[in-house]
């Protein structure tokens, strides 16, 4: 993330004049994406730049802070943003005793390390806190990198940040798993066959929220259900526990909404309870082929 930002800060006119890198992969990207930025250390960061992001692993954050703050490697008016979605600017207290100025802002986005990295930032929400006297100067910095600043609140940058965690890094695990199953099923390009289905879903979900919701759980259909359930503890018993979970959490949101009639709720919530139709058969009676 840290090379992507500084190179669209650089773009919108600011002078990047230092990085610094720890793993192979991490000294890469800045070559990649800041190829004329010296390569120093932390602490050379800090003697040289008035603006400096943190763009390190959530739990090494606040060991960073400190260890700089007690190194007086902070100075007076230097700006230090951090990109944690988790932690808010109270983590960077110990820099703040120092002069520092404060800033959390977190882009609401996947990084592969890559140029596209700097063109994915135009039109990305940013997560922003800091003091209210630094606001202006937040949503300005966020603005200059093409983001559309986000003001969150101090005590809810963790539930912020397990909502996108549930949204994007759960959602990868999902897509993942469902293109190795229709792997299995014999399926030439999954890719291919999800990229639309996906793609239709997100954009529904967007625009209508749980009035999108469509498929077995949604309707009902417990002996389908319990069809891909006997399936998946064939093919890819890993994947049950998951498949239940998040099939109940569907099957809450329908009944919660009117989409899941409730004389058809019990039949297939008997089946998420344990796997199998509440009849005690195992799904395999003909209803498999329902795959709507």
């Amino acid at each position: 993330m840290g090379p992507a930002l500084a190179a669209s800060l650089q773009l919108a006119g600011h002078r990047p004049v230092a990085v610094s890198g720890v793993s192979d992969a991490s000294v890469r990207r800045a070559a990649q994406l800041l190829p004329d930025v010296p390569l120093v250390t932390p602490a050379q960061v800090m003697e040289r730049a008035e603006l400096v992001l943190l763009t390190v692993p959530d739990d090494a954050l606040p060991g960073l802070v400190e260890g700089l703050a007690e190194t007086g490697a902070v100075r007076p008016g230097q700006l230090l943003v951090h990109t944690s979605g988790r932690y808010g600017a109270k983590v960077l207290d110990p820099a703040l005793r120092s002069g520092a100025l404060p800033l959390a802002l977190h882009p609401a986005m996947t990084f592969t390390g890559t140029p596209v990295d700097v063109q994915r930032l135009a039109g990305c929400s940013f997560g922003v806190t800091a003091p209210e006297e630094l606001r202006l100067a937040a949503e300005a910095l966020v603005i200059e990198m093409g983001g559309e600043p986000e003001w969150i609140a101090e005590e809810a940058r963790p539930l912020y940040h397990a909502a996108l965690a549930l949204g994007a890094n759960h959602l990868v695990t999902l897509v993942a798993e469902s293109m190795e199953l229709l792997r299995t099923a014999g399926v030439v390009a999954p890719d291919r066959m999800l990229g639309p289905l996906l793609g239709a879903a997100l954009d529904n979900a967007l625009r209508s929220g749980d009035a999108a919701l469509t498929g077995p759980v949604a309707r009902g259909d417990a002996g389908t259900v319990a069809a891909h359930v006997t399936e998946l503890r064939k093919h890819a018993p890993e994947t049950v526990p998951g498949y239940l979970a998040m099939a109940r959490a569907t099957a809450d949101r329908a009944l919660a909404h009117g989409l899941l009639k409730p004389e058809l709720a019990e039949d297939l919530l008997g089946v998420l309870a344990d796997g199998v139709p509440a009849d005690g058969t195992d799904g395999t009676d003909g209803t498999e082929g329902d795959a709507r």
